[in-house]
């Protein structure tokens, strides 16, 4: 099957106006407040914010596609929330790894704006290159560095990244938890774990965190005039900071491990938007 988003004269953000009036039809809510991307360990936070309104199979969608990865949920979810809002959960998220082009990863991004959604809630399980982040500690980020050499602006599209991740969002988010740390995140474009010495590399460049998602969809999100709030459990720490060889099947491990935890914390933090 092809992906509309890949054929030649696509328009990207019609095909995101599309999937947004399926998913209104769909779920019958005619507009969402906010959108959460759940990335590895925190798929839970969606049994908690609220009620389900809808849930639906991502592959239904256009754009959209099944899931590629183990410990990744393949739905889109409407939730009212206890204040009356809505969010829509993101779990059918494409990786810059899959090959299927910038776009297809920044779909649900542009979808999640098209429903009406002004806060951009992007969550990731990463590697850490702080010491004291072993053991899944959740850590907000601050700012990116994308190493993917690419974008998802077309053309010439200037945006302003000085404030990508609000200030805001994680002073909201200290007042659940004081103690959250804060960092660099560092997208690499995988689906391969990173080198000791790229793991150097990123911490010589000003990196905290390591990981293969988030800094496109951030960029996106930005396009489209969003609030950001990006947060990393931290599965393991980074190879060459971990003495033990790196796979996804511990990265699964840690997920588990913290997803009660971290689930908890993050629907508070939703509460409070």
């Amino acid at each position: 099957m092809v992906n509309p988003l890949n054929v030649e004269g696509a328009n990207p953000f019609e095909i995101a106006q599309e999937a947004a009036k399926q998913i209104t039809n769909i779920s019958g809510i005619p507009s969402h407040d906010i959108a959460l991307t759940l990335g590895s360990g925190w798929a839970k936070a969606a049994d908690l914010i609220g009620e389900t309104v809808s849930e639906i199979p991502g592959s239904e969608i256009i754009g959209f596609s099944k899931s590629a990865v183990i410990g990744h949920v393949g739905t889109i979810r409407s939730i009212r929330l206890p204040n009356g809002k809505h969010a829509l959960v993101i779990g059918a998220r494409t990786h810059f790894y899959e090959n299927h082009g910038v776009r297809s990863v920044v779909h649900s991004v542009r979808t999640a704006a098209a429903t009406g959604a002004k806060t951009m809630i992007l969550t990731n399980g990463a590697g850490g290159i702080k010491p004291q982040w072993a053991g899944g500690a959740a850590v907000l980020i601050s700012d990116h560095i994308n190493l993917t050499s690419s974008s998802p602006l077309e053309g010439a599209t200037f945006i302003d990244l000085t404030d990508l991740y609000s200030k805001r969002l994680r002073d909201l988010a200290r007042t659940v938890d004081a103690s959250l740390d804060e960092g660099v995140y560092v997208q690499f474009r995988g689906p391969h774990y990173e080198t000791p010495a790229e793991v150097q590399m990123a911490k010589i460049m000003g990196g905290h965190i390591v990981g293969m998602s988030t800094a496109l969809e951030a960029i996106a999100a930005r396009e489209a005039g969003m609030e950001i709030l990006g947060m990393s459990l931290i599965t393991n720490l980074a190879a060459g900071i971990q003495t033990t060889p790196l796979s996804h099947a511990e990265v699964l491990e840690a997920g588990r491990n913290a997803e009660a935890r971290i689930g908890k914390l993050l629907a508070e933090i939703v509460t409070k938007l």
